[in-house]
């Protein structure tokens, strides 16, 4: 029973790392039962909104078809490969892929054509081996947010829906499982939750323009939804949305969503707030979370221990860990089947 446990424990985590090369780390936890991996980025490509030229001018697409292959290899099963590829923001597979627009040009293009270009560009991804896009941000920015800087879509809840929608209907047509984030809408963040505490102050009225985005990507069949790091008094003031219940309770209870919830980052400041990662993920999984977003140098094998722990305690129900490992499992099992079946390109296999 704690073998099932361990592997359940990781295959509910999700480990960022910035090179495509599998360390000693990530190959152990994909041998004990890992099924997903973020391919990441540095902190200054994060914070520049840009792969830096080093990267650009030294990674190949043969060196995501061999990380990716090595990765289901050692999982033995379907592996969920992510990254960052957002409309107009971080572009985490650079000039590997079809460019879709700047985020200037969107206003100017009907939503079929944002669509088919989200669709050719998630085509060629998803002919390297990945399968889901942490994408797109339809947080609807009214106020200062240095955090979502050169990132967002803008302040106009419909052409944010519009976009985003056209987005999540073009990536998942290709086979990618697009991520909505972040939930539930950070329209002003001042502090820069990596680093520090943020809020997102104000009563609950002032989020109906981002919760209404929500409803209509929910609508539209977005496979996966990415509550956000800050603290949202009016929902919950003492936890962050990753790690509330009562702010993932809204997503799953009052917005009906069934698909995958990831938590961001865990390793933030805003989200950690002071606590272990240790304690946040099992916070995070506990309010209702089926994948963790952490480093992959988090010390991975503690967390999965810690997790573990905690169902024997009691703090954590045995069958909300299954249930989100089989969540996860399954998600990547019928992805992959998918793909195998549609006939999608493989041509840079």
């Amino acid at each position: 029973m704690s073998s099932e446990l361990h592997r359940a424990a990781y295959s509910v985590l999700l480990p960022a790392f910035g090179d495509l090369r599998l360390d000693d780390t990530v190959r152990r936890y994909l041998s004990r039962g890992g099924v997903s991996i973020l391919l990441g980025e540095t902190r200054d490509e994060y914070v520049s909104r840009d792969m830096s030229p080093e990267r650009k001018g030294a990674e190949t697409r043969a060196d995501f078809v061999t990380i990716i292959r090595e990765a289901a290899s050692l999982a033995g099963a379907p592996v969920l490969i992510a990254v960052d590829q957002e409309l107009g923001g971080i572009e985490r597979l650079h000039q590997l892929v079809p460019a879709v627009a700047s985020r200037e040009q969107f206003k100017d293009l009907g939503s079929q054509d944002i669509e088919q270009r989200c669709f050719e560009m998630a085509r060629v991804a998803r002919g390297l081996g990945v399968n889901l896009f942490l994408a797109p941000i339809v947080d609807v920015v009214t106020g200062a947010n240095p955090w979502l800087h050169n990132r967002h879509l803008g302040e106009d809840p419909v052409e944010v829906s519009r976009v985003s929608c056209a987005f999540i209907r073009g990536v998942q047509r290709a086979g990618v499982i697009a991520t909505a984030k972040h939930f539930p809408g950070h329209y002003v963040t001042e502090a820069d939750p990596a680093i520090a505490e943020a809020t997102v102050p104000g009563p609950l009225e002032l989020l109906h323009d981002n919760l209404e985005v929500f409803k209509e990507v929910i609508a539209t069949g977005v496979q996966a939804v990415m509550p956000g790091p800050a603290v949202f008094p009016a929902i919950d003031p003492e936890h962050s949305a990753s790690t509330s219940s009562r702010v993932i309770g809204v997503l799953r209870d009052t917005l009906g969503f069934k698909g995958l919830i990831i938590s961001d980052d865990l390793d933030a400041v805003s989200i950690l707030r002071g606590n272990a990662i240790t304690d946040t993920a099992v916070a995070s999984l506990a309010a209702g979370a089926h994948l963790l977003l952490v480093s992959s140098e988090s010390g991975l094998d503690a967390i999965a221990d810690a997790i573990v722990a905690a169902v024997h305690a009691g703090v954590l129900d045995r069958q909300v860990l299954l249930d989100a490992a089989f969540k996860v499992r399954e998600l990547a099992a019928a992805n992959n089947a998918q793909h195998t079946s549609s006939g999608i390109d493989h041509e840079f296999n």
